[in-house]
């Protein structure tokens, strides 16, 4: 159960995000958000924790800002598999991404508060 209701908030952030940057991000419907948030944590489990270790040394330099970098470079790789999911530039997915993952933390507390309700 918990899987299912993260993904839903994850699709809920993915919508308000490109709501909110309709400039650069754009998502053509709820289904679409639905599945690009599964699709994109699948690639984070598996993609993130590799790219981390190979850019280890930039992690350090930056004191893990790199981290950024590389969170829009994977929102932007899943965007350019047509799930329904439009970026139009790379710096469109970084400011998505940062913005995905605040959300996406705000959201979580609502879901966390509700659980203890």
């Amino acid at each position: 159960m918990n899987l299912i209701v993260r993904i839903i908030v994850n699709a809920l952030a993915l919508l308000l995000v490109a709501y909110i940057l309709r400039a650069g991000v754009h998502i053509d419907s709820v289904w679409h958000a639905l599945i690009v948030a599964v699709i994109l944590g699948i690639v984070n489990a598996v993609l993130r924790p590799i790219l981390f270790l190979l850019t280890l040394p930039l992690q350090i330099l930056t004191l893990g800002l790199f981290t950024l970098v590389i969170n829009g470079f994977l929102l932007w790789w899943v965007a350019q598999w047509h799930l329904g999911l439009t970026i139009d530039g790379y710096w469109w997915a970084f400011w998505a991404a940062i913005l995905l993952s605040i959300v996406s933390f705000v959201l979580s507390l609502f879901v966390k508060e509700a659980e203890r309700a």
